[in-house]
């Protein structure tokens, strides 16, 4: 490794450079005096140098010597993203420690410790994704920790990628369709994430055009070929507007812009059309050069003014301008209908608002004289206290690495993605403070967005005042107040419908705490048991049980104890009887279809008849020949849609479908899953509980019981309530002979005043 300043020196003092390279150095310092705050020139050529040097015997795949390469990076992140010349000089040298013998050292020595912290993490980046043996969560992983030193990393890794794409063709086609797919899924929505429209765009554009080949082309055709009259339709469509704004005495720029190719093929894909059916091909834009209060004021009179010249379409209004979108955009969307009736898409919005809508974060860095980030990697402190939005993307970083990982590394992925959302909504505290979520959010959702103690006690939602389910989509508009309990925690039912990274790594993280703490009360009852039965504690011991008793492993026997889903006493028997357990085992395969027909939504008795197999008839009571249980966790009743689950001692216990255990059950357990449907024959009451919610006023215990004892004539065996701060709530153990019932008590009991919410409780 070359370690010593001085022999850089004397190599770089003989160094001769090719007269295009030389001109190319030129392009990028004149781009680098245009559109960066402050330019070091000296340390620009020298970082140059060193990467011509180091790169000296180097050749890309095109052919080219390989200075090109890094040339053409820090040519990006000067022309488009435009950050500061740290970020240049580190692109310049991005690839010097990872293709060449230079030092991070040297590097340090020679440009400081910014520059060499850059280089280091575009370098962990490059290792982390050319690397099969990882796994492509972490490499997600390992990216957001190199994003969290220093933004600037992730904005040298989308030069480096998008000049990569480029000149992707001199690629083999498996190597060009990996770097295209990667592209897609991840630099691409991650660089809207960052507000970096035009990167985003093209990066987009270019992996169709490895994916989609054909698609691609076709579009670029059909495009190029109804150019000409494209433009004449958007002169004549612009002319009107482009004499009012004169004569209105606005300094502004409008043009027409065309929509990006990976948009049209999305859209086509989206809604089943052909290129001739899609409308929307280019969109109009108006740039004002006016800035702050008055910029915002003229965005509406010039919207004003469009809609005098052109119809408006009401439902295809965007404002963005009030309500930002997350990455910074602001813009106010409108579509007219325009010449020949067809629609027309327009945007208005200021020079800066252009500026942030193009750079995104990089447009709101703003340094003070000297200021450069700090170790932990924030933001420096900013002169005009525009950094918030930097603030906010770290924050957004820190949340995804602390929050716990899903063991799935497709799940860390998915969520990953859609933590890069493109659709958003804006809803509203009590308070009236704004929160953006992404689109299908629920008051989970929005409950864990305020804070995390307010998601895991989060008992019910009003939005706009009124009672909701925690499942209800909310829209753009709501007013949300989340209603908690210190006695509710996470319902993994949840994770069926939250949308967020933040909510679902939460309830993912208690849901496996739960576990650990179940496997733990478990093996504590196990031993127990045995020392009482004066059986020797031995792990072999429990572990060879553990398998004769078909369980996968001991950590799961512990785990059924503590839950309460297998008797101890059981696995003692066994043991003291030293005999085999009980032959219940079912053929596999048709309990594998009973399981994937549930998952299909079918009944599982229905589903039995259908195929010629006999459901187990159950009335309620204790069978003389069969033992059936009703499972405590979930409480079934008639009506309710259930399964039976052979226990290892022959057992039969009836679950609903919808309890908490059954898709340990259905999925561990297939073999022992049988049909069960419920006898109309028999007059058996059930037991059943309700939890209620709502406001804590005189009479409230007293009207409750008097709808279901007098007005609904059934029997109540519990009654607890408990209220704080207004709010009271309630746990109800009634008797009822059906689901229908059970429904009718609960309808009745919502229409009760200052009753907020009534749900099934299960334990």
């Amino acid at each position: 490794m070359i370690q010593a300043s001085a022999y850089l020196n004397a190599q770089l003092r003989d160094l001769q450079v090719e007269s295009e390279y030389e001109r190319r150095l030129r392009v990028l310092v004149e781009h680098c005096r245009r559109n960066l705050p402050s330019v070091d020139e000296e340390r620009i050529r020298r970082a140059f140098q060193v990467a011509y040097w180091a790169h000296r015997d180097d050749r890309r795949a095109s052919g080219e010597l390989y200075i090109a390469h890094p040339l053409e990076v820090a040519l990006i992140a000067a022309r488009d993203i435009r950050f500061d010349d740290t970020c240049v000089v580190a692109a310049l040298l991005h690839d010097t420690v990872e293709d060449t013998d230079m030092s991070l050292e040297l590097i340090e020595a020679e440009f400081g410790p910014e520059v060499a912290l850059i280089t280091d993490g575009v370098t962990k980046i490059d290792h982390v994704f050319s690397s099969r043996a990882l796994g492509r969560a972490e490499n997600v992983r390992k990216l957001m920790i190199s994003m969290a030193s220093d933004i600037r990393v992730i904005l040298v890794k989308f030069a480096d990628r998008l000049h990569n794409m480029r000149t992707l063709g001199a690629l083999a086609p498996e190597r060009r369709l990996k770097k295209a797919t990667e592209t897609l899924d991840l630099f691409a929505p991650l660089a809207h994430r960052f507000g970096l429209h035009e990167v985003k765009t093209e990066l987009e554009d270019l992996s169709l055009k490895h994916i989609e080949p054909d698609a691609y082309k076709a579009i670029a055709d059909g495009l190029n070929s109804k150019r000409r009259q494209r433009e004449r339709f958007i002169e004549k469509f612009i002319e009107p507007i482009r004499n009012d704004l004169k004569e209105a005495g606005f300094e502004f720029e409008i043009y027409g812009r065309p929509k990006s190719l990976f948009s049209i093929y999305r859209k086509m894909k989206r809604q089943e059309k052909g290129l001739d059916e899609i409308y929307d091909l280019f969109a109009i834009r108006v740039l004002l050069h006016s800035e702050g209060k008055k910029g915002r004021e003229d965005c509406w009179r010039v919207y004003s003014i469009l809609t005098d010249l052109y119809q408006p379409l009401p439902e295809r209004f965007r404002d963005f301008i009030s309500v930002p979108k997350s990455n910074g955009y602001q813009s106010l969307h409108t579509t007219v209908i325009g010449p020949q009736g067809k629609p027309v898409e327009i945007q208005i919005r200021t020079a800066e608002m252009h500026e942030i809508a193009e750079r995104g974060v990089a447009a709101h860095w703003k340094y003070k004289e000297g200021a450069g980030p700090s170790g932990d990697g924030a933001p420096p402190a900013s002169a005009n206290g525009r950094d918030a939005r930097i603030d906010a993307m770290y924050a957004w970083v820190r949340d995804l690495l602390e929050n716990p990982r899903p063991d799935d590394a497709g799940e860390f992925v998915r969520e990953f993605q859609l933590n890069l959302y493109d659709e958003e909504i804006y809803v509203f505290t009590p308070q009236g403070d704004l929160m953006t979520l992404p689109r299908g959010a629920t008051p989970v959702d929005f409950a864990f967005q305020i804070h995390t103690e307010v998601g895991f006690h989060c008992i019910g939602a009003k939005v706009n005042a009124k009672m909701v389910p925690l499942s209800y989509t909310l829209q753009s508009g709501d007013q949300v107040e989340i209603l908690t309990s210190k006695k509710q925690t996470p319902n993994p039912d949840w994770m069926k419908f939250v949308v967020t990274h933040k909510a679902r790594s939460r309830i993912r993280h208690w849901i496996n705490e739960k576990r650990r703490k179940a496997v733990e009360a478990g093996r504590e009852t196990l031993e127990r048991k045995m020392r009482r039965a004066k059986i020797e504690i031995d792990e072999q011991l429990i572990n060879r049980v553990s398998s004769r008793l078909k369980f996968p492993s001991s950590q799961q026997l512990f785990y059924e104890v503590g839950a309460g889903l297998y008797d101890a006493d059981e696995f003692i028997r066994f043991i003291q009887r030293g005999a085999e357990p009980p032959p219940s085992e079912a053929d596999d395969s048709p309990a594998r279809l009973e399981v994937e027909r549930y998952a299909e939504g079918k009944s599982f008795a229905a589903d039995a008849q259908e195929h010629g197999r006999t459901a187990l008839v159950i009335d309620g009571e204790r069978h003389t020949d069969l033992a059936v249980q009703y499972a405590v966790c979930c409480n079934p009743i008639p009506g309710d849609e259930v399964f039976g689950y052979v226990s290892k001692t022959g057992a039969i216990k009836i679950h609903r479908v919808s309890c908490r255990n059954a898709p340990h059950l259905l999925l561990d357990h297939a073999e022992r899953i049988i049909p069960v449907e419920w006898s109309r024959q028999k007059d058996v009451q059930f037991v059943a509980a309700l939890r209620l919610v709502g406001e804590d006023r005189v009479g409230m215990v007293s009207d409750i019981t008097t709808v279901i004892s007098k007005n609904l004539k059934t029997n109540i065996r519990s009654i607890t309530v408990e209220s704080e701060d207004g709010l009271f709530e309630g746990t109800i153990v009634l008797f009822v002979s059906d689901l229908k019932q059970l429904r009718r008590i609960m309808q009745r009991l919502s229409r009760l005043e200052g009753i907020y919410g009534v749900y099934r409780f299960e334990e």
